[in-house]
């Protein structure tokens, strides 16, 4: 059976591979809001892709959720909720501006026992390394995940990330905690922000920015400081 995909086919495969799972509304939101009829178009294609076995699904949650074919995760499994926060935070970015570079599940140190952000991006010229707590930790098993990021730090190998701009400076990633509740976390080396969702980020920044405009002292790296281009 001989069959061509679309530009949009390919971009939703590859979506899908990136995000690991993705639900079918957002599917409507991030490629066929702009149609008459989204949710059908959306219905339509997913369809079509499933049975030429280019994506798999399942029906466990309501709406659907598509996974990549290859996924050794089951149908059934607590992990897709832990994919879908992830692209849920992904979308509320592109609510202010498309992130890029975005990698979900980054492992930067390339080894186990290193830090594995949710979700690494540029977003709005900054990078970042997210961290989705849907649980609750301990304040302890927090400042862990810290000394680790600050234990990254000290080595020097994340000037050599392929992100790394080759005509300026490198960037070590501010770290953004997403969470409903506070942890009394610091660090003297990097950024840490806790923030309950991406809306609460950009409110952060607002603030931050007008604070220097009315020429009053800006908030420390852990006390949620934020440096963001907005070009």
């Amino acid at each position: 059976m001989s069959f061509r995909l679309s530009q949009r086919d390919k971009d939703i495969i590859a979506f899908i591979h990136q995000f690991r799972a993705v639900d079918r509304d957002s599917l409507v939101e991030l490629f066929f809001k702009q149609l008459k009829s989204p949710v059908n178009a959306c219905n339509s294609v997913m369809v079509r892709l499933y049975r030429l076995g280019l994506v798999e699904r399942t029906q466990q949650y309501s709406p659907t959720v598509y996974l990549p074919v290859d996924a050794k995760i089951k149908k059934n499994s607590q992990k897709i909720l832990h994919f879908l926060s992830i692209l849920d935070v992904y979308k509320q970015m592109c609510t202010y501006s498309t992130p890029k570079q975005a990698i979900v599940e980054d492992k930067p140190t390339g080894r186990k026992g290193g830090i594995e952000p949710d979700l690494f991006c540029i977003f709005k010229g900054s990078p970042f390394w997210i961290e989705i707590q849907r649980n609750q930790y301990s304040e302890q098993k927090m400042q862990t995940k810290i000394n680790l990021y600050e234990e990254f730090f000290f080595s020097d190998e994340w000037k050599a990330l392929y992100w790394q701009p080759k005509d300026r400076s490198t960037i070590f990633p501010s770290v953004i905690l997403i969470t409903p509740v506070r942890y009394a976390v610091n660090s003297d080396h990097i950024r840490i922000i806790q923030v309950a969702n991406i809306h609460e980020l950009m409110e952060k920044y607002k603030s931050a920015n007008k604070q220097q405009r009315d020429g009053k002292p800006r908030a420390s790296a852990s006390s949620g400081g934020i440096k963001i281009n907005l070009t």
